[in-house]
């Protein structure tokens, strides 16, 4: 799940109570150096794992193609 790009950390919460921290903790002592690195770069700052930033997404693609319309 942590894999993914769309499993949002809070799911991982739900599911198997786990804090981002730990996960993060978890893929660094489960993976290869290279593929946690690449790992972390994906996951910093992405929107979809964080549903935070997910509903902020979809506010401001609410905005942008509402804006598209009345033009």
């Amino acid at each position: 799940m942590a894999w993914e790009d769309r499993t949002p950390f809070e799911m991982i919460r739900l599911q198997y109570g786990l804090t981002e921290a730990s996960v993060i903790d978890f893929m660094r002592s489960n993976m290869k150096k290279s593929s946690f690195k690449m790992w972390r770069k994906r996951m910093k700052g992405r929107l979809t794992k964080h549903l935070a930033l997910q509903s902020c997404l979809a506010i401001s693609g609410e905005a942008l193609s509402q804006q598209t319309l009345t033009k």
